[in-house]
């Protein structure tokens, strides 16, 4: 496996899913950063789950490169086409088993949290990445987690993983 590092940080300021079962997505874009300012128990200031409910599990989300290579491969998905942000997760982490922290705390560029659950993919997977995304992704739909401490995440090529 590669060296741990944080390869894309995103944001959106609206649903564009939630709400609209039977209906289009929202039109609301996902905005690629490279710095994103974590607050604890509330989320990523400027995300639209900042602050959602109390206790929310899902205040950052994570993905792993290696599955989104592996998703654009099993579809042939075009290299003009491959869009990490279609997967609507906040980080997207490259070197290490997202799915090994549920239920553990962790830290990430001296900012900790709790791994709470898969990030189950949903039928807009198939929308927004490929037909058969969702089916695909069982397993492999990501990390959510609580945010236990404040701080600042930054798109990064060192090492960035450490377990508590």
């Amino acid at each position: 496996m590669k060296v741990p590092r944080i390869a894309h940080l995103f944001i959106s300021t609206e649903h564009i899913y939630v709400g609209h079962h039977g209906g289009p997505p929202g039109q609301h874009p996902v905005q690629d950063r490279d710095i994103v300012e974590c607050v604890a128990g509330l989320g990523i200031r400027g995300d639209r789950f900042f602050s959602y409910k109390p206790n929310y599990k899902g205040q950052i989300t994570f993905f792993m490169k290696e599955h989104l290579e592996g998703l654009w491969k099993e579809f042939q998905i075009p290299q003009e086409a491959r869009d990490p942000a279609a997967t609507r997760r906040n980080v997207i982490t490259e070197g290490f088993e997202l799915n090994d922290w549920i239920g553990r705390e962790f830290e990430l560029q001296g900012v900790r949290f709790l791994g709470m659950e898969e990030c189950r993919p949903c039928r807009w997977m198939n929308h927004a990445i490929h037909p058969g995304a969702e089916a695909w992704m069982k397993g492999k739909g990501g990390l959510r987690a609580k945010i236990l401490s404040k701080g600042t995440l930054q798109v990064s090529s060192g090492s960035i993983l450490v377990g508590c």
